[in-house]
């Protein structure tokens, strides 16, 4: 199976390699990045430590805001299956609930992972040809410019215990409904992404390594030339089977009223789709 390559942060071609590899698969990988790698390893030992205890259950997520705790019984399908994946997770927002002994490096993870997204999104729009610039309405960081919708989800794929559905999986392919997703590499590897010739690629998961794919509303304010790549996280096997996996996406989301098109707003796109997927 392929592999994407890891593109260097630091190197001063950087920003064009990155958006190529966005424009030809989805994702972009990047090493040598800003983001502290001490700060991560912390959120997700940590974190662990939240989903093995009862005290997630004191932490429900609420309906209208989406802030909180989300178990396992409750997790989202991808559209268009009927199953549901494998996996529980808790959604950061700094206006949200989160526990107390947490909430500072979290906070400080989603403040350093924001300010990256943002610099990601001027690349985007730098090598953007001529004719899909013209499609935005706004410059793509004004978009997310003091946004409150933008979502740091802690995710925790649980050991496999043998008995799950034939089909289930940690995470069903899907697309992202947000601008830019910004991941780093998971405690555990399993994320493919779908290339155009229909094969699953290997993402790296060198710990340090931070992905970043495309979501829905990029897709649609390009004019559908930024393609928002279908991807899932795949069940391990053998003694894998029984390690817990975490992952720590940000989803960048702009402000509800920004124009992505003639058809959508940032708010009601993303209304059609939580209505989709039944979170709403």
């Amino acid at each position: 199976m392929a592999k994407l390559e890891a593109i260097d942060y630091s190197a001063p071609d950087a920003s064009e390699k990155f958006v190529k590899s966005l424009r030809e698969t989805g994702f972009g990988v990047l090493k040598k990045h800003p983001i502290n790698k001490s700060l991560v390893e912390s959120i997700y030992n940590n974190w662990q430590g939240f989903f093995d205890s009862e005290e997630k259950e004191d932490f429900l997520y609420n309906k209208g805001p989406q802030d909180g705790f989300f178990p396992a019984k409750l997790a989202e399908s991808a559209k268009g299956q009927s199953v549901q994946d494998i996996k529980e997770y808790f959604h950061y927002y700094p206006w949200g609930q989160c526990p107390t002994a947490l909430k500072e490096e979290l906070a400080q993870y989603y403040s350093e992972a924001r300010t990256l997204a943002s610099q990601l999104l001027s690349w985007v729009e730098e090598y953007s040809p001529a004719e899909v610039a013209a499609n935005y309405r706004q410059p793509l960081g004004s978009m997310v410019e003091d946004s409150e919708q933008s979502l740091l989800r802690v995710l925790h794929y649980p050991p496999l215990k043998g008995d799950e559905e034939a089909s289930a999986i940690r995470a069903a392919a899907h697309e992202d409904i947000n601008l830019l997703t910004v991941l780093p590499a998971a405690s555990e590897p399993g994320l493919q992404v779908l290339d155009k010739n229909g094969d699953w690629l290997e993402v790296p998961c060198e710990f340090g390594n931070l992905i970043i794919n495309i979501g829905d509303m990029l897709q649609e304010a390009s004019g559908h030339y930024f393609p928002s790549t279908t991807h899932r996280v795949v069940n391990p096997d053998g003694a894998d089977m029984k390690k817990s996996r975490i992952s720590l996406p940000l989803f960048l989301h702009p402000n509800p009223e920004v124009e992505l098109s003639d058809k959508y707003t940032a708010g009601s796109y993303l209304n059609e789709r939580l209505r989709e997927l039944g979170v709403i």
